[in-house]
């Protein structure tokens, strides 16, 4: 008997101390913060994770193209279970950072024009993969891809979707019900400003989702 999951929430670029006890009030399943020194959002160098942050909300560090030791390093500071690879990183950086413990989730930028074929090579060092929208930035492109173009993926590792997803195209999302898809990244999409989350939006985009339920592929 196939069983339906809902579809998980993660909220990423999570920097200010209260605003991420407001979100965190909230139970989404992930919360990402950024240690990429380029993006607006980034952490800062002295940044710590509120020692009152649930652990049933698993914490994700984000990064781009640093070393498995710095990686490594920033995970044990702040207790994360998982490390989002958002440069590009090697299978074998990806391999070993699994191998440490942890949980990885790569990520690949998506235009119309991707290649899914780039993406084999992880298979067996990610526990996800994350398709963010192709832009001048790492990601907080605050644009979403064609997701017509995950029809072409064989849908063998779980992924996230991220890329300017919002309470106003979520909707969209139903239409992605036969693909593995695990989890929403969002980001721009619900924010104030960059680095500070908008609570109602964040409750409204978990409204909407709270029936789209999938069935996972066999």
């Amino acid at each position: 008997m196939e069983i339906e999951r809902k579809i998980k929430i993660k909220i990423c670029g999570m920097r200010d101390t209260d605003n991420i006890q407001q979100v965190a009030s909230l139970s989404p399943d992930y919360l990402g913060f950024i240690f990429y020194s380029k993006s607006p959002r980034f952490v800062g160098n002295d940044f710590k994770v509120p020692a009152s942050l649930t652990p049933s909300i698993h914490r994700v560090g984000v990064f781009v193209n640093e070393s498995t030791q710095f990686i490594l390093l920033k995970a044990k500071s702040a207790s994360f279970s998982f490390v989002q690879l958002h440069g590009n990183e090697s299978p074998d950086q990806a391999a070993a950072l699994q191998d440490s413990g942890l949980q990885v989730i790569k990520v690949f930028s998506v235009g119309d024009d991707f290649n899914f074929a780039v993406t084999k090579p992880y298979e067996k060092t990610s526990n996800y993969f994350l398709f963010d929208t192709k832009g001048k930035l790492f990601g907080g492109n605050a644009k979403t891809f064609n997701w017509n173009i995950l029809n072409q993926y064989d849908q063998q590792i779980p992924f996230f979707l991220s890329g300017g997803l919002s309470p106003e195209n979520i909707e969209g999302i139903r239409d992605l019900h036969h693909m593995n898809l695990h989890a929403l990244d969002l980001n721009s999409g619900v924010e104030i400003s960059p680095g500070l989350k908008d609570p109602t939006k964040i409750q409204q985009t978990q409204e909407l989702t709270r029936h789209f339920w999938r069935k996972p592929t066999t």
